[in-house]
């Protein structure tokens, strides 16, 4: 995405976009995204190309059939958390690492990538039934696993962002009595309202917590001044700054490193092999590193790719 004097029309137009899928139910992958969009690193890319991404056959045995038949694997993911699943320019196509790496995996299976633009609370309990797989940046916890399945396949933690020179001396440490931002159930979301418990615990006053379901009106509402920092996964929080004219800054170091996954139905042993064969496979071959490098964020690469991990970190 062409970096824009006026931060605010860049994100309106991010918003306007993925409002339009949403009411749409739906938008497909296209290799066409205009002139480029810029990855974590300012840098202008158009995405990695699968095409020569090759199909494995004993890897494509592995797909339930009810998956194959039409030849497409969709994948339900929320298109407001650049730099790994986010909208080109023209407003409709989904593009990121993350998007990336659904097409080449699609590839590897014998199948065809089609990305739906969903909700992000609303992609786990659909997965199974509307999506296929759910890809969009989640953070493996035990409680979801309890209600699907995961593979492997990055890593990341958790980062603060304030507007530039930290006007109202956010203390991550100590964030009671602030109004912070956050998108709505993601794992920062259920960490602010644990250390918002805490505040009252203690007897000081509550955090107000500022939930959206998009991760551009989390950025939008630190840049405006509505809440006084965003917390989020570490790609997400430096692609902001990097692309908000120095408006924003990092605040402290990234924490909580975890892993994250792709999504799969619980119980359905055959689909996460072969999400978990296929992901490996691109780990083996490169693939999957020069996906993340395209992007430019390699440093959350992991080696192995494995079925709900028994170590998260």
């Amino acid at each position: 995405m062409q970096q824009k004097k006026n931060m605010f029309r860049n994100l309106a137009a991010l918003v306007l976009g993925a409002s339009l899928c949403l009411a749409a139910g739906a938008c497909g992958t296209s290799d066409d995204t205009g002139s480029g969009t810029k990855n974590a690193e300012g840098k202008t890319t158009q995405g990695y190309d699968v095409s020569k991404v090759e199909t494995v056959d004993e890897i494509a045995a592995l797909v339930p059939d009810d998956v194959k038949q039409d030849g497409k694997l969709t994948v339900g993911m929320d298109t407001s958390y650049a730099p790994a699943e986010f909208l080109a320019e023209d407003g409709k196509t989904p593009v990121g690492y993350d998007v990336d790496l659904s097409k080449a995996l699609a590839k590897v299976m014998g199948l065809e990538a089609e990305n739906k633009v969903a909700s992000f609370d609303l992609i786990i309990p659909s997965v199974g039934s509307k999506y296929d797989l759910g890809i969009s940046s989640f953070t493996i916890t035990p409680e979801r696993m309890d209600a699907v399945d995961f593979v492997s396949f990055y890593k990341a933690g958790s980062m603060w962002v304030t507007k530039k020179g930290n006007p109202d001396s956010i203390d991550p440490k100590d964030v009671c009595g602030q109004t912070i931002a956050v998108q709505t159930a993601t794992s920062q979301e259920e960490e602010v309202t644990e250390m918002n418990e805490q505040c009252k615990a203690d007897g000081k006053k509550e955090i107000e917590v500022l939930t959206n379901k998009l991760q551009t009106d989390v950025t939008t509402n630190v840049t405006t001044g509505k809440a006084s920092a965003f917390y989020a996964d570490t790609p997400v929080a430096g692609y902001a700054v990097a692309q908000t004219d120095g408006q924003l800054e990092k605040l402290g170091e990234d924490v909580g490193v975890t892993k994250q996954g792709v999504v799969v139905k619980k119980g359905d042993k055959q689909m996460a092999e072969a999400v978990q064969k296929a992901m490996q496979k691109l780990m083996d071959d490169g693939t999957y590193q020069a996906i993340l490098e395209e992007w430019g964020v390699q440093g959350g690469a992991i080696d192995k790719a494995e079925i709900n991990p028994a170590d998260t970190k």
